[in-house]
């Protein structure tokens, strides 16, 4: 019940401002961003690909009002591609990104995110790697299925994003599999009304197993973003009667969760990706991963009352 709570105080400016001043937040904080800058995440990068796992890489922040800004987001995932480009990772270190940071939501806004996020994807594609359009609200689904397309005629393997929970995701599923596209399935961490979206967790998740068995059955790449360890072994099994092999599909987890999982995975021989964020406008993406799961707001709230 807390979940459209704090989805709701991630849009509030108050919040946002008593949230990012209280002297309890940046450890919690730091559990699930590791970093504000690049000097800060390349030794991350460096541990976690040396554990076997591979990562998607996301530079935080949604909130642009000027096209100046959106310009800004741009830079910075290309100042990431510079600095990973030496270390030969390939696909090992992909990016993700939401498409408002590039300027979605401005006048125009269509067409200067696809100008500004084609330079991330071109630099990423030159040091043999790729990116992944993040899903947002369901209002900006339409402009980023059109840039998804727009890009893969030049770079195929751009992936895309869809959300168990939106009504509309099992026909975006069926289109996408059919394609052959790269597509993360998450189960949704956005307020949605009930016109579009599942508001009971038991139908988010069989909609999740809806969803996720048109992927496994289809032409394209599944990635199961998911930490529920019986969606997991659901996937596995979706995998398994598809026909798939471990490399024909993957995981992806936040970085800060369930890390052992993530270990374990990569032992097995599956291809297990972690969603890395970094940056200094997290407010939004923190609270959601509160929002996400009831262990994360008791993990924040154990660690406000242990630092009194």
């Amino acid at each position: 019940m807390l979940g459209p709570v704090i989805l709701a105080a991630s849009r509030s400016d108050r919040l946002r401002r008593l949230v990012s001043a209280a002297p309890v937040t940046r450890p919690v904080v730091d559990r699930f961003i590791p970093g504000e800058n690049v000097d800060d995440i390349v030794p991350v990068v460096r541990e976690l690909t040396d554990k076997g796992l591979e990562l998607t890489m996301d530079v935080v922040g949604e909130d642009i009002t000027t096209p100046e800004q959106a310009a800004a987001a741009r830079d910075a995932y290309l100042e990431l591609i510079d600095r990973l480009k030496p270390m030969e990772l390939g696909r090992r270190a992909e990016m993700s990104v939401k498409l408002s940071m590039f300027g979605q939501a401005l006048p125009g806004g269509h067409e200067l995110a696809l100008a500004n996020v084609r330079p991330v994807v071109e630099a990423a594609d030159a040091i043999g790697t790729t990116v992944t359009l993040d899903a947002e609200d369901h209002t900006t689904l339409d402009s980023m299925f059109a840039v998804h397309e727009e890009l893969r005629r030049d770079f195929p393997r751009t992936g895309c994003v869809i959300q168990a929970y939106l009504f509309r995701t099992e026909a975006d599923a069926r289109r996408l599999a059919a394609s052959g596209s790269r597509v993360r399935l998450v189960k949704g961490a956005y307020k949605e009304p009930a016109s579009v979206a599942y508001q009971d967790r038991h139908e988010i998740d069989k909609a999740y197993v809806r969803v996720l068995r048109t992927l496994m059955e289809g032409e394209g790449y599944p990635m199961v973003g998911s930490h529920d360890p019986r969606l997991v072994a659901i996937a596995q099994e979706l995998a398994r009667r598809a026909g798939r092999k471990q490399d024909e599909y993957e995981f992806q987890m936040l970085y800060g969760i369930r890390s052992e999982e993530h270990l374990r995975l990569a032992a097995e021989g599956h291809r297990m990706r972690v969603y890395t964020a970094y940056g200094t406008d997290w407010y939004g993406y923190f609270m959601r991963r509160l929002a996400e799961k009831p262990a994360n707001l008791r993990f924040f709230a154990r660690s406000v009352v242990g630092r009194g």
